[in-house]
């Protein structure tokens, strides 16, 4: 595949939209901010990077009806937390959880379903940078304990 004609442009144009998602994500994060109707919360924090996260969930009759994040970090960070709320917001608590199982694999091999994934893909290439794998991923380590029901501390340690 590597091989065809035009391939390395194609590769070039994916890797620069993901990019501008990313950094747009960063820039604007949406759900960002206390949410005041959460019955859920949980904090997150990354040692490695410096990622601090607090994450607030509003959940009735077993789906995820509003949630928000507010803290600091890198762009990797933001932007995943940032998607992960779109993504995450109207899910049903099973469906939550089988999208924490895709962008788990996602992270770690760069395997998975990238037409499923939507806006999630854009972290496909994070699999090859171990301690941005802790960036990408402390928001969704943080969602699945609110979904768990614990609210202890997520460290990427």
């Amino acid at each position: 595949m590597a091989g065809k004609p035009g391939y390395q442009y194609v590769m070039q144009d994916i890797r620069e939209l993901y990019q501008e998602v990313i950094l747009d994500h960063n820039q604007n994060p949406r759900n960002f901010g206390p949410l005041e109707s959460a019955n859920r919360e949980a904090e997150g924090f990354n040692p490695l990077c410096g990622d601090q996260l607090k994450l607030y969930a509003d959940i009735e009759n077993d789906a995820i009806k509003d949630i928000h994040f507010d803290g600091s970090g890198c762009a990797i960070f933001k932007a995943s937390s940032s998607i992960m709320t779109e993504l995450a917001k109207g899910k049903s608590v099973e469906e939550a959880d089988t999208l924490f199982d895709q962008f788990h694999e996602l992270v770690t091999t760069g395997s998975a379903d990238a037409e499923s994934l939507g806006k999630l893909a854009v972290m496909a290439g994070v699999h090859q940078y171990p301690a941005r794998v802790k960036c990408a991923s402390l928001a969704w380590h943080t969602l699945k304990n609110i979904l768990d029901g614990s609210n202890e501390t997520v460290t990427t340690e």
